[in-house]
């Protein structure tokens, strides 16, 4: 039998209060093991939200950008042992 992969989504994000709560609920649970969410120094409170959730959170002590953010998801994703990595803007696009 083959073994399950393991499903990291990651949430690159920045300013996302607003929409990130939408975001999440959509996320379909059943089929991913974890979701990180990386905070690119945010000034409201998605990284609030985020625990909420119970997600996985990184803060960025500065901003690095939507490229350094995508990096830094990434990273960790792999540092986690994902086999599978799905990037989800936290605007629900």
């Amino acid at each position: 039998m083959k073994p399950k992969s393991k499903v990291i989504v990651v949430l690159p994000a920045y300013q996302a209060e607003k929409t990130l709560e939408r975001t999440v609920r959509d996320i379909p649970l059943s089929v991913v093991d974890e979701i990180i969410l990386v905070d690119d120094k945010s000034s409201d409170h998605t990284v609030e939200i985020a625990r909420k959730f119970n997600l996985v959170v990184e803060q960025h002590t500065k901003n690095l950008g939507y490229g350094g953010n995508q990096k830094t998801c990434y990273q960790l994703a792999l540092r986690r042992k994902a086999d599978i990595v799905v990037m989800l803007d936290t605007d629900y696009q």
